[in-house]
């Protein structure tokens, strides 16, 4: 298990789309390791194999409070999404940056385990926008590009000023 260098925008693995996973071998469980090690020491919540640069279908999530509750998607598939809820969005391969999105508020997806059996999940409101966001990475794409207005800085403003 080891911690990967998370790819930033502007890195061209972001926007090509992944392969589908055929077999989970080892090199597909170091994979997912590696993957929640690194989403963990990042803070993040979620994690799409292209933030390390590996063009596969995997993502990692783990919304709980504690961080110690991981979901693991390999070939993840939106199947169903419902209502809609506005909010601030943030990626570990867009630092320091924040900007409001739509997302649907419930969302219903299909995936398989790390033994190629197939499970559906549903999730709202955090897990929804995660699972959305994670996906949208497998396709090459990015939150930045679903921004409603500008992105905004992570820092306070307020917080720089007292420590001038």
């Amino acid at each position: 298990m080891a911690i990967r260098n998370i790819r930033e925008i502007g890195d061209k693995v972001l926007e090509k789309v992944c392969r589908e996973v055929k077999e989970v071998d080892k090199k597909i469980i170091t994979l997912i390791e590696d993957m929640l090690d690194t989403m963990y020491e990042a803070q993040g919540v979620g994690l799409a194999a292209p933030q390390i640069g590996v063009l596969r279908r995997v993502v990692v999530i783990d919304v709980s409070e504690e961080g110690d509750d991981p979901i693991i998607l390999i070939n993840p598939e939106i199947l169903e999404t419902d209502g809609e809820q506005i909010g601030d969005e943030g990626c570990l391969s867009v630092p320091g940056k924040i900007g409001t999105v739509a997302r649907p508020n419930y969302v219903k997806v299909r995936a398989y385990d790390t033994k190629m059996k197939e499970f559906t999940i549903e999730g709202t409101e955090l897990l929804a926008r995660a699972l959305c966001h994670e996906i949208d990475h497998l396709n090459g794409e990015l939150y930045v590009d679903r921004v409603n207005g500008e992105l905004r800085s992570t820092y306070n403003t307020e917080e720089v000023d007292e420590l001038a």
